[in-house]
């Protein structure tokens, strides 16, 4: 099953994770398909949410399955998710 998550980058104490596109059975830091934004949670600069809305509805058009914490995140930035 091929899902919208988070995938964890960053330094230890300072979490930035990307939004990603990836198969349900890799791991959470693993390879994925596509990158479709960022997310800085601690708010550090101005630009701390960043999506591909246009990619994020093509996959989501197609099946994919966004996790509790993307869906929400997706919403916050217009994209319609059913």
């Amino acid at each position: 099953m091929v899902k919208i998550r988070l995938s964890r980058f960053g330094s230890a104490h300072n979490p930035h994770y990307r939004i990603v596109v990836t198969d349900s059975r890799n791991p959470r830091d693993g390879g994925y398909i596509e990158n479709l934004g960022h997310y800085d949670p601690r708010k550090t600069t101005q630009e701390y949410l960043k999506v591909n809305a246009e990619r994020a509805a093509y996959w989501l058009s197609v099946g994919a399955q966004p996790t509790q914490t993307a869906r929400r995140l997706l919403k916050s930035q217009g994209v319609k998710v059913a």
